[in-house]
């Protein structure tokens, strides 16, 4: 099995999720190479709608595999602008390309404040240890 990636560029959370900005006060969520693994063959994503808010830590969809379900969290408060609806047809893009074609929604954060919780890639991987 390859090396399991995470890129600097990106932010992430304790429950495995990772952030992209977008743009200002935009980020994209995805869940981390961690999660997809320990997941397994993910088979179906449930994905919030548009227009949805979410406080910080709130579950804001479901990823499913072979294994299980496992939530996934809205790492910021704020209002979802996206959501990434090729995984209706493609939900293993979760597992073969998890900071790609696997993202799963865009949030407008609503408390930048929130940001300052985020772990830069050394600090989450240190968390796995």
């Amino acid at each position: 099995m390859s090396e399991l990636e995470y890129p600097a560029d990106l932010q992430y959370t304790d429950k495995h999720e990772w952030l992209r900005e977008v743009s200002e006060g935009t980020y994209r969520v995805g869940i981390t190479s961690y999660a997809q693994d320990a997941l397994g063959d993910v088979v179906f994503v449930t994905l919030p709608a548009v227009g949805d808010t979410f406080d910080r830590d709130d579950a804001a969809g479901e990823v499913e595999s072979t294994k299980s379900v496992s939530d996934v969290y809205s790492p910021l408060s704020g209002e979802i602008t996206a959501v990434n609806d090729e995984l209706d047809a493609t939900p293993e893009a979760v597992n073969n390309d998890p900071y790609g074609a696997g993202w799963m929604f865009e949030i407008k954060v609503s408390d930048a404040a929130e940001l300052e919780g985020l772990l830069d890639a050394e600090a989450y991987t240190s968390s796995l240890d």
